[in-house]
């Protein structure tokens, strides 16, 4: 998604109290929450006592020396902040120009002594005698967010703790610490992932629901995709084992997105191996062979194709395995999980798949039902 990574929400203040009420608040939802164990790091750049300069302009002296209030607010903004002039034309390209004070002369308030303005008398006036500069303190910007004013605190979750994990402790730590006339938002991609949060079941849920109808479409039975879909939790282990495994070496080696995007590809991969074995087993007990003997059959005439497929699977997963650079740790987490799925259903699947076929069958009494048809039908037996 992005260079960096962590959670971003924004602290609102829903009465509108004044800034410092805000900073406090803020920083102490960040002291609690920099003491849960699942949070790395909070902070925020909000500050609500930045040093300022507070420029008190006496209107009453402004109009008793004959200046023009409009003239004043002109000269003043063109000084310090710029004023467009028009445009020109060099070299063949169009150039803006602008007015305003070199910035050695906008560094303090004794700059404000060479800034002079016409009176109606075309005299001219220094703006310093119509100005008086006060120290005062208040934030260096305001955010508005949802109309309040806010805070934004960001952060990384600590070592070990996903990213759910993290924003579910700061929840907690929102319920505890703010008061009630605050409240807290997610921000960008923090509020996409709670917006997102929990449904990856419903994703694998529908991938199931799927590859099931197309299986029974294909075989034009409902009973019989069970015996192929069966042996998908065999691939599913394999890559949480897999990832276990490869967490000792490398913490990235966790259960992110790319973990999860590995699991879909899988429940295809894994039922492809077992129609591999069940699509000859149901041509052989349609043959006349019993479960037992068709499924024997089917996993010995199908054992080289499997072990082929798996092996080209695999050879082509090795540069995610082997990935570096830019993305790698992306790569690399789905690469391991795609190798230890697809690894561990084959070398189960190569004995259980033929089980499965014959366990579908006794349940639902493929024999049985085929010596029924036959004998309503004797002359197609």
């Amino acid at each position: 998604m992005g260079s960096g990574s962590g959670f971003s929400l924004m602290i609102q203040d829903k009465i509108g109290e004044d800034p410092q009420y805000l900073f406090q608040h803020t920083r102490a939802f960040i002291a609690a929450a920099n003491q849960r164990p699942e949070i790395a790091r909070a902070s925020t750049q909000y500050q609500a006592s930045v040093p300022q300069r507070f420029i008190e302009l006496d209107t009453d002296k402004v109009l008793k020396t004959g200046v023009n209030l409009q003239d004043l607010y002109q000269t003043f903004g063109a000084f310090l902040g710029g004023a467009y002039v028009n445009d020109f034309s060099k070299f063949g390209r169009t150039y803006r120009a602008y007015i305003q004070a070199e910035s050695e002369y906008r560094q303090n308030e004794h700059g404000l002594d060479l800034f002079y303005v016409k009176n109606y008398d075309g005299e001219s006036v220094p703006i310093s005698t119509f100005l008086k500069v006060n120290e005062v303190s208040g934030p260096e910007y305001t955010n508005r967010f949802n109309l309040f004013r806010s805070a934004e605190v960001t952060g990384i979750p600590a070592t070990g703790y996903s990213s759910i994990q993290a924003l579910n402790a700061l929840e907690e730590v929102a319920r505890e610490v703010l008061p009630e006339n605050m409240e807290f938002s997610w921000s960008g991609m923090s509020f996409q992932e709670k917006a997102s949060s929990g449904s990856a079941g419903l994703i694998f849920a529908f991938s199931f629901f799927l590859v099931f109808l197309i299986l029974a479409a294909q075989y034009e039975s409902w009973s019989l995709p069970l015996s192929i879909l069966l042996g998908t939790p065999f691939a599913l282990f394999g890559a949480f084992l897999f990832l276990a495994l490869a967490r000792t070496f490398s913490l990235s080696f966790e259960n992110n997105i790319f973990a999860q995007i590995s699991l879909i590809l899988l429940i295809a991969m894994a039922a492809k191996n077992a129609i591999l074995i069940v699509e000859f087993a149901k041509m052989k007990f349609d043959e006349g062979l019993s479960l037992f003997d068709a499924a024997i059959e089917a996993a010995r005439l199908r054992f080289r194709p499997i072990l082929m497929t798996v092996f080209s699977f695999v050879l082509g997963i090795l540069p995610l395995i082997l990935a570096s650079g830019s993305g790698a740790e992306a790569r690399k987490v789905m690469g391991m999980a795609l190798l230890g799925g697809i690894g561990l259903a084959t070398f189960l699947g190569i004995f259980l798949y033929p089980m499965l076929f014959i366990m579908v069958g006794k349940v639902f009494k493929y024999e049985k039902r085929r010596a029924m048809s036959a004998t309503s039908n004797p002359s197609e037996a």
